[in-house]
């Protein structure tokens, strides 16, 4: 059996993380069995937290919003991306665990060396083999979200600078895992630089 892997995708919104992960899904399923899946919302229980998380019409306490993640995500990973690892697929999942530590650490402030603790639990210590952060400046990603923003796209432009870093600052922690791709190149552009981070692992 050929070794499953997992790769996440992050970035703030509108950076075209989503576009490049079905890109890749469909390149890879010429030859191998690819599970696309997301955080929050993984399919069952994760759909009912991703509406609560994103479309939430009163104010969620920090604390509460990062506790809502992190339930979204052992769900996931229990249920979902571990199965498919041991069954020798490739899990592509939007967003994951530094989504949290991006938003809720250096977005909303909490505290990171809990956040990292927290994820460990909620993930049983599971790692991606890779993590792809699509960068791009917070005009540009403003503008490719449009007017129709959910509840976490209204955070105002400090929060996604902040988020901006945050991800820069996790990629020079985690050099091996994390890898940043410049997002404000073409999509066809984009897609050639994954593919080279994407083809050493398969």
């Amino acid at each position: 059996m050929k070794k499953g892997l997992f790769i996440t995708f992050e970035g703030a919104d509108g950076c075209g993380k989503t576009t490049q992960l079905n890109l890749l899904a469909d390149y890879l399923r010429q030859s191998r069995e690819v599970l696309i899946s997301r955080e929050p919302g993984a399919k069952g229980l994760g759909e009912k937290l991703r509406e609560i998380l994103l479309n939430y019409d009163e104010e969620i306490a920090p604390r509460c919003e990062s506790f809502l993640f992190l339930a979204d995500r052992a769900q996931h990973i229990e249920q979902i991306v571990k199965p498919a690892v041991l069954e020798g697929k490739i899990v592509l999942c939007d967003r994951h665990t530094d989504s949290t530590v991006a938003y809720q650490g250096y977005g909303r402030g909490l505290n990171l060396n809990e956040i990292n603790y927290l994820n460990n639990l909620a993930t049983g210590g599971l790692k991606p083999d890779l993590t792809v952060v699509f960068d791009v400046d917070i005009e540009t990603s403003m503008a490719r979200v449009g007017s129709e923003k959910d509840r976490m796209e209204t955070s105002g432009t400090e929060f996604f600078n902040r988020v901006r870093n945050g991800y820069l600052e996790i990629a020079k922690q985690e050099p091996e895992r994390v890898k940043v791709l410049n997002a404000a190149k073409s999509i066809d552009a984009v897609f050639s630089d994954l593919l080279k981070l994407v083809t050493p692992l398969l």
